[in-house]
């Protein structure tokens, strides 16, 4: 299959990489001038645990392929959009006029109603998803990161198309587990939540890897405080109490567990320590937050932690 990674972030390159080494044709659309800038080729510090618990590591210069424009008529079969979620908008619109033949996937951070963010789309060309993959590229250009060995696809309540069964297969063929939810757009939101929880305690400290097991107790707690939020998005909460468990579990037995995952576990350490944008972590609390406010849902502890976060035109 030919594939096009839209943009090279590192979700894009983490899955480029897997997806190129299972046998498909991987190239990466970059705007105008950064192909040059980025040079032909990736360095690579990767933790891959699709085989190993543990993860194996794979340190390696890989070969790109960088295209600085995308025409309707091009051949991809496939293209995986993952953007921060606040560039998600500009993306789709770029996107729209120049799908092609090809199935989009959406594998992205999304707080805003599905339908809405992906208007610009073609409806019945696209797919939904989530990678299990996190980290961040250093000073030193290098990407350090770690590829999970499951990823999470759904729907919007209704069996999957041909296209969306081709998707699974492509990352099936890639050693990877699929992870299905049939209430996608419940998920997002769930997911999105987790995320405005976890890091009330990540922006104070200034760091996802300083978390403390008081700090996660704090982050636990956050997070239960935003589930009415999610259940006022009309979210039905009981279609993802997989997700919420370790929120929902009794808080002595929740917050150490966490705690020695993130800390002790040597894929969640590197996502922890390698996560390089603070302003994705800032803006998931600030669009949280907005949302809470508008549906008039307290939520005590984000709002507590809002000077870690608040922008400099935030009213």
């Amino acid at each position: 299959m030919k594939i096009l990674m839209f943009g090279r972030g590192v979700i894009s390159a983490t899955y480029g990489w897997a997806l190129e080494q299972a046998g498909h044709q991987v190239e990466f659309y970059v705007r105008p001038g950064r192909a040059a800038a980025y040079g032909d080729s990736i360095d690579l510090d990767l933790l891959d645990v699709r085989r190993r618990p543990w993860g194996k590591r794979v340190v390696e210069k890989w070969p790109v392929h960088y295209r600085e424009s995308v025409e309707p008529d091009h051949d991809f079969d496939l293209i995986v959009l993952s953007v921060q979620h606040y560039h998600f908008a500009e993306a789709a619109a770029y996107l729209g006029p120049r799908v092609g033949g090809a199935t989009v996937l959406v594998f992205n951070n999304l707080w805003v109603e599905p339908s809405t963010a992906t208007a610009h789309l073609p409806a019945d060309q696209v797919a939904w998803g989530f990678p299990g993959a996190g980290g961040g590229f250093g000073d030193d250009g290098v990407l350090r990161a770690a590829l999970l060995p499951v990823v999470f696809l759904g729907t919007m309540d209704r069996p999957p198309t041909g296209r969306e069964q081709a998707v699974r297969q492509v990352f099936r063929g890639a050693g990877l587990r699929i992870r299905e939810n049939s209430d996608f757009r419940g998920w997002l939101s769930v997911h999105f939540a987790q995320n405005a929880g976890l890091h009330t305690q990540s922006l104070r400290r200034g760091s996802l890897s300083m978390l403390t097991t008081a700090d996660v107790r704090e982050a636990i707690l956050a997070t239960r405080e935003l589930l009415p939020l999610v259940e006022a998005r009309g979210v039905d909460l009981r279609r993802h109490r997989a997700e919420l468990r370790p929120f929902t579990a009794p808080i002595w037995l929740a917050a150490p567990a966490l705690s020695l995952l993130f800390s002790r576990f040597p894929p969640m350490r590197r996502v922890m320590q390698a996560h390089a944008n603070p302003e994705e972590l800032r803006a998931v609390c600030r669009d949280t937050l907005a949302e809470a406010r508008r549906l008039g849902v307290r939520v005590p502890r984000l709002e507590a932690a809002e000077p870690h976060f608040a922008s400099a035109d935030t009213p």
